[in-house]
């Protein structure tokens, strides 16, 4: 089915965009927790500094006390005190 075809039928069906495509998406609970979904791998780890590859750009995270609590194949939750995050979009 062409891409404009789907767009239609998940409109309709009322079906988030990031269920059906590889954008990102970013919850954030308080200062101390980050759900990312649609992510493609981790660059950087340390306890103050995370960079997280999506598939659309690089989100990066600052805080302390930094942990990757829980990875699935489709999302990663970061728990600690989280001070900032930014986002590189990359050039479509």
């Amino acid at each position: 089915m062409k891409k404009s075809r789907m767009s239609k039928i998940n409109k309709m069906l009322e079906i988030p965009k990031e269920v059906y495509s590889d954008v990102p998406k970013i919850s954030v609970i308080g200062f101390d927790e980050m759900i990312i979904e649609n992510y493609k791998g981790i660059l950087e780890y340390e306890e103050f500094f995370i960079r997280i590859s999506t598939y659309k750009g690089i989100i990066s995270i600052n805080g302390y006390n930094l942990n990757l609590e829980t990875m699935t194949n489709d999302d990663i939750r970061i728990t600690g005190k989280i001070e900032s995050f930014d986002f590189e979009r990359m050039t479509d």
